[in-house]
């Protein structure tokens, strides 16, 4: 009698069995036995210096790419500090949420360089410089996979230890890199700034902590709704439509925090051509599979050190101290700056903690 050796691969929750004689999973699944290549798309960067900050003459800067699990190519700004010895302790950043490396991103990035890091900010999947398509699509699942394709990029690189890894999440990437940190543990340590739960807020809304559940339930349900209808129409026109960013003009009845983002993304203090929010937004389909999807499940887990930083005065405050809750350890911190709103931890070095964020990844790395 023949012996088998039966593969069982789990993929997208359905068990495909495989059946082979002294065969692997990986091997039968591809009839030739031919290992899948990870391959780089060939992606357009810019090559001029296109920030809207200024760079710094402290650290060498250059464009690199590398590919997620999903073959996706991602484009970041590469940021080392011009004098060093030995192998370096490295940073992944990204954020904000509909933002680009060459804003908030890049400025931390290039900041922790000059402190001594090796540190990248990129752009996610389907955004800025990176590959991907549909354009303008964000994912729970692929956006915490692009945090754990930046690690694999760093720990391959011959100056970075990697067993000195860290990772900064801004804004809605505060709780994707959490995410991250949960799956990953080659992140030895991570920073959340001015964080957003994204699955949190699309599936409840701003402030849901005074809704009751009914409330809830029906705005969830009307939400759904109307993007599956939009998911029809866009299939129909063959094309799919963006949600928008900030807006052009503000309404005489503007919330502050909706100012606040005005303020950063609609000016010269932070306008990019290639960013989503400065520009025509997200498509609006793009929020369906965060309803569903939450972000924060597996947080506790987390072993390694985690700071979380958020403002005083920030709308979006909730979302860290309540993250920060279901975290465990003692090597936790939650750190609110006095007196900061939301963007105000996008670029103003003043209300920034970055000795703080400094010494945290330096301690523990």
């Amino acid at each position: 009698m023949k012996k088998f050796k039966l593969a069982a691969l789990l993929c997208a929750g359905t068990m495909i069995f495989a059946n082979a004689q002294g065969v692997s999973a990986a091997e039968s699944y591809n009839a030739k036995g031919v290992p899948a290549v990870i391959k780089a798309e060939k992606l357009q960067l810019t090559k001029t210096w296109d920030k809207v900050f200024p760079q710094s003459i402290k650290v060498n800067h250059r464009k690199v790419t590398f590919v997620n699990r999903f073959g996706i190519t991602l484009a970041a700004d590469l940021y080392e500090p011009k004098v060093y010895t030995g192998k370096l302790p490295a940073i992944a950043v990204c954020g904000a949420f509909g933002a680009v490396k060459e804003q908030i991103s890049g400025l931390y990035a290039q900041q922790m360089a000059e402190r001594g890091f090796l540190a990248i900010a990129f752009d996610p999947s389907f955004t800025g410089e990176s590959g991907g398509n549909a354009r303008f699509v964000a994912s729970p699942d692929i956006n915490t996979e692009d945090f754990c394709a930046a690690i694999d990029f760093l720990s391959t690189q011959d100056n970075v230890n990697p067993e000195r890894i860290g990772a900064i999440g801004i804004c809605g990437w505060g709780g994707i890199v959490l995410n991250a940190a949960a799956i990953d543990t080659r992140i030895k340590a991570t920073v959340t700034t001015t964080m957003y739960d994204m699955s949190r807020v699309i599936a409840n809304g701003y402030f849901d902590y005074d809704k009751d559940a009914a409330t809830i339930a029906a705005e969830r349900q009307a939400n759904r709704k109307s993007l599956n209808a939009q998911r029809t129409t866009d299939y129909k026109a063959g094309t799919y439509k963006q949600a928008g960013g900030v807006p052009d003009v503000l309404p005489d009845n503007a919330p502050q925090f909706v100012k606040d983002y005005f303020d950063y993304y609609k000016t010269k203090r932070g306008y990019h051509e290639r960013s989503l929010n400065s520009n025509r937004g997200w498509n609006v389909t793009s929020a369906l599979s965060f309803i569903n999807t939450p972000q924060l499940t597996y947080i506790s887990e987390i072993e390694t050190p985690v700071l979380i930083i958020h403002g005083e005065k920030a709308h979006s405050r909730y979302f860290s101290e309540d993250a920060f809750k279901k975290l465990t350890g003692d090597n936790k911190e939650l750190m609110i700056i006095p007196g900061a709103n939301h963007t105000d931890l996008y670029d103003n070095l003043e209300k920034i903690p970055f000795d703080k964020i400094e010494k945290f990844f330096k301690t523990n790395l």
